[in-house]
């Protein structure tokens, strides 16, 4: 990889970041005899440990520096740590109750609840499509809320809840990889007490001797920090422009997932929301696009 240009290698590393979180719903499917909150909990105990060998590793101290400076910041750490555990339970229990197809929609809606989020708070000012952009998101749900009398939580909670953990972020401003850790420390001794509630009451599906189901269990960590990487590794190399047309592949390639591979049923007026969601999805990007080429053109 090293023969390519930076961008290219940026190219690459967003389609490899991308398309593994497309497919992480396979390794919680392999694992959906365990409870959530159980891989829950193993998700934060195990990045633990890998995040602090990488940080020690790499030697990325300086952030903790800042941190340190500037001690307010952990209580934006502790919300954001509230939001992504919420983030990771709603999308495990998803997908262990067959609910794929819906946790991909809350990621096509996500952009769009960003960029009404910059609306609402930092004032930005959109254009025409934008505007038109997020009219379509709102028909979506309105559309399915009342087509089949049911709000789809599971994608506003998936949307709504990684959308004010990068709100709460940008407000920290560390380096993700520093970021991730210190908010599941946060977790860590919450994670440690339920785990040991569950092995003090028998419901532990983490066993001694390592099975199948425990070793698949410590696999959490790389699930969770491997795409991180290779996502920073991306961000340092192409415009967020450019990153954010790739951010469709995650939710596309889950989406896939759920129709080909697990059959889950996907009703017509639940497919009129997806239809209703990727028009605007189009119209958001090139719109964005555009207006991004025509300032570098003057």
């Amino acid at each position: 990889m090293n023969n390519l240009s930076k961008e290219a290698q940026g190219y690459i590393y967003a389609v490899l970041a991308f398309v593994f979180w497309g497919l992480v719903p396979i390794y919680f499917k392999l694992i959906s005899n365990v409870s959530a909150t159980e891989i829950l909990a193993h998700r934060i105990i195990w990045s633990v440990f890998l995040l602090f060998g990488m940080i020690l590793f790499s030697r990325q101290f300086g952030a903790f520096k800042l941190l340190i400076k500037d001690v307010h910041k952990i209580k934006y750490l502790v919300l954001s740590a509230l939001l992504v555990s919420t983030n990771w339970l709603v999308f495990i229990w998803a997908v262990g109750h067959n609910m794929i197809a819906e946790s991909s929609l809350g990621y096509y809606i996500n952009p769009l609840v960003n960029f009404a989020l910059g609306i609402l708070i930092f004032k930005d000012r959109p254009s025409f499509w934008q505007k038109i952009a997020i009219a379509l998101a709102f028909i979506a749900i309105a559309y399915q809320v009342f087509s089949l009398g049911s709000v789809p939580i599971v994608s506003l909670l998936l949307a709504f809840s990684f959308a004010f953990y990068g709100l709460i972020r940008k407000q920290v401003n560390l380096p993700a990889l520093t970021g991730l850790y210190i908010e599941t420390l946060i977790l860590f001794p919450l994670a440690l007490i339920y785990f040991g509630y569950l092995i003090a009451t028998d419901h532990n599906a983490f066993v001694f001797p390592l099975n199948t189901t425990s070793w698949l269990l410590m696999l959490a960590g790389v699930i969770t920090v491997v795409p991180l990487l290779w996502f920073n590794a991306a961000a340092t190399r192409i415009s967020l422009m450019y990153l954010g047309f790739f951010q469709y592949i995650g939710p596309t390639v889950s989406f896939l997932l759920a129709i080909f591979v697990y059959d889950e049923i996907l009703v017509p007026e639940k497919l009129t929301s997806f239809v209703l969601i990727w028009i605007a999805l189009a119209i958001f990007s090139m719109d964005g696009y555009l207006k991004k080429r025509r300032s570098k053109e003057g």
